[in-house]
Order: C-alpha cells, then sequence, then structure tokens
C-alpha cells in the first residue's frame, strides 16, 4: 500500500499503485511501483476504478527537490507543494 499526502492541507490519497510519470523526447513514460525522484510527476492511489464517490488517484506536478529520505518514505517539493510519499510493508 502506496500513500501521498499533501503537507498544507492533508490531501491526497492511498492505495496499490505508485506511479511516476515524466516526459521525455514527446512521449509520457512512466514507472510502476516507483519511489519519488526529482524530475518525475507521482500519482498514488487505486489500480482499478472506485465509484464516482471517490477519486481513483492524486497526482503531483513534477519533483524540484528531495528534501527528507529514508527506506519507506520520502518527503519531496514540486513547484508549489511539499508532499509526503510512504510505503505500508
Amino acid at each position: 500500500m502506496y500513500n501521498l499526502r499533501r503537507e498544507s492541507d492533508g490531501a491526497g490519497d492511498s492505495g496499490g499503485m505508485s506511479l511516476a510519470l515524466w516526459l521525455e523526447d514527446g512521449e509520457v513514460h512512466f514507472a510502476h511501483g516507483a519511489r519519488p525522484v526529482v524530475g518525475v510527476a507521482m500519482r498514488v492511489g487505486s489500480i482499478g476504478t472506485r465509484s464516482y464517490v471517490y477519486q481513483d488517484w492524486w497526482q503531483t506536478s513534477l519533483i524540484t527537490e528531495i528534501l527528507e529520505e529514508s527506506e519507506n518514505y520520502v518527503r519531496f517539493r514540486t513547484g508549489n507543494s511539499i508532499y509526503e510519499w510512504w510505503e505500508n510493508i
């Protein structure tokens, strides 16, 4: 289970998907089961769809800086927010 939370208001999501997305040569690339790194956007949440009542995932803008990192935890900055990402093992 992966978790993503924006520090300013607690918004985010959790679920079985932790996807890193980045643009390279005009194409969007992605990696499943990814940890946050500089230069990617992170998408965390449900692998499948839930329902129309709840969101299916939360996605950040591009990561600009890693602020803190340990084995199962990363605190990072995007263009306008600070997030915490962690994996429950």
